[in-house]
């Protein structure tokens, strides 16, 4: 597959050539298409030749990356064939790229596989705050079906308050003073009694 530029500023007639392979997995039975190599030609030669990794589809569908790139902030899906040749001093970057080499019908892309991973860092996070959730969730139901109520309840209440004869056996050290008037004293007296319940 290949896309046709003509003259772009010093480079004459620059073409991207896309080398596509088709082949067959027994596994997922039927036929798989990958981009092997991606070539850059200018001045009716090739300058720069890069291996792709990870680009691959079901040939009946089409693949679609946000960012295939030689680069390695872009997770580098094209990697230079060769330490000896000029690829190295390229950058290459395609943004929004999607490709279909067979079983293309009215001129349309089919249903894309995305190079979008199941596992990014950030569904991993999710996934783990996820699981801590779930074992504070666990951990707290557990708590509460063990929780046992208490097997004794106290209740504690104040007798009403009542006058009590004093006797004189009783006073002790307050005899002398409660008898100065010479009637008979009254000491109000707050009694307090527990019920325990089991």
């Amino acid at each position: 597959l290949s896309l046709k530029f003509g003259d772009v500023g010093n480079l004459k007639g620059l073409v991207i050539r896309f080398l596509l392979t088709t082949s067959y997995y027994q596994l997922s039975v039927q036929n798989w298409f990958g981009l092997h190599r991606l070539q850059l030609l200018y001045n009716h030669s090739i300058q720069a030749t890069f291996n792709a990794t990870r680009i691959y589809a079901p040939a009946s569908y089409s693949y679609h990356c946000e960012h295939v790139s030689s680069l390695q902030r872009y997770d580098a899906l094209l990697i230079p064939s060769s330490a000896n040749d000029l690829s190295k001093l390229w950058e290459v970057t395609f943004i929004d790229f999607q490709i279909q080499g067979f079983n293309i019908e009215e001129g349309h892309f089919a249903y894309a596989k995305d190079c979008a991973s199941f596992f990014s860092p950030a569904i991993l996070m999710g996934l783990v705050m996820s699981l801590i959730l779930l074992l504070v969730l666990a951990y707290a139901l557990h708590m509460l079906i063990h929780l046992k109520s208490l097997d004794r309840h106290y209740e504690c209440k104040a007798s009403p308050a009542y006058f009590a004869q004093m006797k004189d056996n009783d006073m002790g050290d307050e005899k002398e003073p409660l008898r100065s008037s010479g009637n008979e004293s009254y000491e109000l007296r707050n009694q307090q009694f527990c019920k325990i319940y089991v």
